[in-house]
């Protein structure tokens, strides 16, 4: 039994005496206390007060310590970045906020990034080397593996990007990569459904995407690409040539820039996916059937995962997301109408509620889990 093995019980929050934890690993009671000195020199664990006593000094409790170290999540999109600072715990300590054009390119957006996390820090009146970990999520494929963008479409010059390599000229931690709907599917999950080990994330904006949830971890395929539904062929796109270069992709009939070029034909004054969601909100006609008619090309793609996936929730957000029930009553239409009876038993398809919040939450949330993860304890544990 490892220290590691010690620290993951103490991870619930509930404090437990030195006897408890011997009695829940089965560990000798010296082992369990040796391991238990070990994380308290760490920081990781702290003393709580005392349980009830028998007779004698009452023993100590120990519970794990959120405030021992911070981690960075950082959500960067096609026009924004946020950053924000978290304790072990995922409590937001602070955030920052920028208009940021990701074409800008890598030194402009990490540069903004590295002054973010340095400001949070003063901020917070933390220490650098408080910071044990730095999670962000980028809007294109991302190697995860080695933290480079792959030939992401909306981001010229950041192709193969050594996007860690950048930010430890700063701060000598591990820097975490991966696309935005992945941390998005994380931080949903983290904040809302602690609960779901089976979840699939659908963001729905500029692009399409999914961040898939199975067995409580992120499945990520062999090169990150799992979830690229976006690129999907569906029934109603013959004809359409996407930005891939593929004809009758999802996201080149159903993503905002294209339902904005479907009602910009017809006469409306709208040129973005916000603009979709205004008209929507504002109970234009022809806008609500075009989010619905999206929601059922989505849900299309969607009918087919769920009968590979059989996840017990689908969480639908992105920018398109806040034109509300109209795009949700498209997906769930034909998701329930042709997925298999037993994968939509008890299937719930339902709004984000992480919403805007949800990318950083899951970068934070990526960090934390490589910061405390059993070989990073270790590791730390043969030096303390």
């Amino acid at each position: 039994m490892r220290t590691s093995d010690v620290f993951e019980l103490l991870r619930d929050g509930r404090p437990r005496t030195r006897a408890q934890l011997a009695e829940e690993t089965g560990m000798a009671r010296s082992t369990v206390a040796a391991r238990v000195d070990v994380l308290l020199r760490m920081g990781l664990v702290a003393p709580v007060g005392g349980a009830r006593s028998t007779g004698g000094r009452p023993p100590a409790l120990i519970a794990m310590n959120p405030a021992a170290r911070v981690v960075a999540g950082v959500d960067v999109g096609a026009t924004h970045a946020v950053a924000a600072l978290t304790d072990l715990g995922g409590t937001v300590l602070g955030e920052r906020r920028a208009a940021l054009d990701v074409a800008d390119g890598p030194d402009v957006v990490l540069g903004w990034v590295t002054g973010a996390i340095g400001e949070l820090l003063a901020e917070t009146r933390r220490p650098a080397a408080d910071l044990a970990a730095v999670g962000i999520g980028l809007p294109g494929p991302v190697q995860h593996s080695s933290g480079r963008p792959i030939n992401p479409p909306i981001m010229p010059g950041w192709d193969r990007y050594d996007v860690p390599a950048h930010l430890q000229r700063t701060y000598a931690v591990p820097v975490l990569v991966d696309n935005d709907v992945n941390i998005m599917a994380l931080g949903e999950q983290g904040t809302f459904l602690p609960d779901v080990a089976d979840l699939i994330f659908v963001k729905v904006a500029t692009g399409i995407g999914a961040g898939i949830i199975s067995g409580s971890r992120l499945q990520r395929g062999a090169q990150g690409t799992a979830g690229d539904l976006g690129h999907v062929r569906v029934s109603s796109g013959d004809g359409v040539i996407c930005r891939c270069g593929n004809e009758g992709c999802l996201e080149a009939i159903a993503a905002g820039p294209a339902l904005a070029g479907a009602l910009a034909a017809g006469g409306l004054a709208v040129d973005s996916t916000a603009g979709v969601v205004d008209l929507v909100r504002a109970g234009d006609k022809a806008a609500v059937q075009e989010v619905r008619r999206a929601g059922r090309d989505i849900g299309e793609v969607l009918a087919t995962m769920v009968n590979l996936m059989n996840p017990s929730v689908v969480v639908i957000g992105g920018r398109l997301a806040e034109a509300g029930e109209h795009l949700l009553a498209g997906i769930r239409e034909i998701v329930y109408q042709r997925s298999l009876p037993l994968a939509t038993e008890h299937l719930r398809i339902v709004a984000s509620k992480a919403g805007a919040q949800a990318g950083v939450l899951g970068a934070a949330t990526m960090a934390v889990e490589h910061a405390l993860s059993p070989e990073v304890i270790e590791a730390a544990s043969m030096h303390t």
